[in-house]
């Protein structure tokens, strides 16, 4: 019943021109990080934790009842798995090395029983564009795009069975979700789940053979020996001339693309571009004064960039300088601009006439989304890289000392703080770089420890909900 399931999925007509839930980045065009409205309790509990020793970048994502979790170990290994969310204890299916050749920090776009996402890090030179089969986790197919600069950190975004994602020096990238070619032949995701399905029994009944010949030397097959079919690209925009490591929205027949500028490297331009999602053409473009790392963030008719002065480091994080920009999606014409008084390097949340950013400086703030008055400020006493999650009235955020705060929206005043350090559940005090989301009720949230006073030490997955 399950592989029917998953045939019928990959059937199913293409999507509407809004992306499904979590089929994008914080699993909306508002970046709220939550879908469904279920709240938090407000007496909220450590329900489980998982201690590993890999760092856990990319926040995780719901996938029906299960969670999708990427993260990467020592040498950078990498691992990514689907965890059941009622105990997190064992992983439904995991996958790492020899498939997985490099790391991803990269959100899971889900789509049906389609699982997006791409690999590589800044140090890398290529990457990887993967979609795998939420139930078995097995490949449907691979898009590698070779050369120096080109990684694929942030998430994609599927809409109309198209796949839209950001490849550092390789710009934008376009390819349908259901059509591949293999061997130069036109195939369907049907055909290539079908098809990965028979060669991965042919592979098993080849090491039971090799078992009995010479059981010393069998080596048992790995999703590596399977097909790799590739997926039709539709275009590609900004090749060696963007540096796109945010995550893309699509918006409509829109597609915002932040791209930055590499000091070190001295490439790439610090930009914000609306690209028609049919065929790439740029509809308009404004420039940016800070590297917008976190991406846009859409409501209604505006959209909103963040911009940090410092990346994803935390030795660098004296002096860094945020602003948060609202441009008209429409036209791309400025509406307003807040200098902040850290870096913002995650996306802007945006609810209830609100957008709602972290910043270095530790501070969370609530500026009004029509005109960019600021109407609260919450302190959370340590650094902040984690964009926030908002559901029901209520704003989440993980801070780089493991700690996890609820502020009311409405007047940013404290609700609870739950530290991870400190639980006597968890113990294992972390950074939260990918942020915290909310789904049926619960929390999850990742850590890693590259860097500050707990480098190297154990990280965990945590779930947080209503004993």
């Amino acid at each position: 019943m399950l592989r029917l399931l998953a045939l019928l999925a990959f059937a199913a007509p293409a999507l509407a021109a809004e992306p499904a839930p979590w089929a994008t980045y914080r699993g909306n065009a508002a970046r709220t990080g939550n879908t469904d409205g279920q709240a938090v309790s407000d007496k909220p509990s450590v329900l489980w934790a998982v201690p590993s020793q890999d760092h856990f970048i990319a926040a995780p994502v719901p996938v029906g009842e299960s969670l999708y979790v990427s993260g990467f170990g020592a040498f950078n290994r990498p691992t990514i798995a689907l965890y059941p969310t009622s105990d997190g204890k064992k992983p439904l299916w995991s996958r790492s090395a020899p498939y997985l050749r490099l790391a991803s920090v990269s959100s899971v776009a889900v789509s049906g029983n389609s699982l997006v996402f791409g690999d590589g890090l800044h140090q890398d030179s290529g990457g990887t564009l993967h979609c795998l089969t939420a139930d078995t986790g097995r490949p449907v197919w691979q898009l590698a795009m070779p050369g120096d600069l080109i990684h694929l950190e942030g998430a994609p975004t599927i809409a109309e069975g198209k796949v839209f994602m950001g490849a550092g020096a390789g710009g934008v990238v376009c390819v349908e979700l259901d059509k591949a070619t293999l061997d130069g032949k036109d195939v369907t995701a049907v055909d290539v789940v079908k098809l990965q399905e028979a060669k991965w029994k042919e592979l098993l009944a080849k090491y039971e053979v090799d078992k009995k010949k010479d059981p010393d030397f069998a080596v048992p097959p790995t999703e590596d020996n399977l097909l790799k079919p590739e997926p039709k690209k539709v275009w590609q925009k900004g090749e060696k001339k963007w540096h796109v490591d945010a995550p893309v929205c699509v918006v409509g027949d829109k597609v915002l693309v932040c791209t930055s500028y590499l000091d070190k490297e001295k490439v790439g331009e610090r930009a914000l571009y609306c690209l028609n999602a049919k065929t790439g053409e740029t509809l308009w473009t404004q420039p940016l004064t800070l590297n917008p790392w976190g991406g846009a963030s859409v409501s209604g008719d505006t959209v909103l960039v963040s911009g940090s002065s410092v990346g994803y480091y935390f030795t660098q994080l004296k002096g860094a300088k945020g602003e948060i920009a609202a441009f008209n999606l429409n036209d791309g014409k400025p509406k307003w601009k807040k200098d902040v008084q850290g870096g913002v390097v995650g996306a802007v949340a945006i609810s209830d006439g609100l957008a709602v950013i972290t910043a270095t400086d530790g501070k969370v703030r609530g500026y009004a989304l029509a005109d960019g008055d600021r109407k609260w400020i919450y302190d959370s006493k340590n650094q902040l890289f984690a964009p926030p999650a908002i559901v029901a009235g209520v704003v989440y955020a993980g801070d780089l000392s493991g700690g996890i705060h609820a502020i009311s929206l409405k007047d940013g005043t404290p609700k609870w703080k739950l530290d991870l350090g400190t639980d006597p559940t968890v113990k294992a005090p972390g950074m939260v770089y990918g942020g915290l989301t909310i789904h049926g009720g619960k929390l999850f949230v990742g850590t890693c420890n590259l860097e500050g006073p707990n480098a190297r030490k154990g990280t965990c997955l945590v779930c947080i909900g209503a004993k």
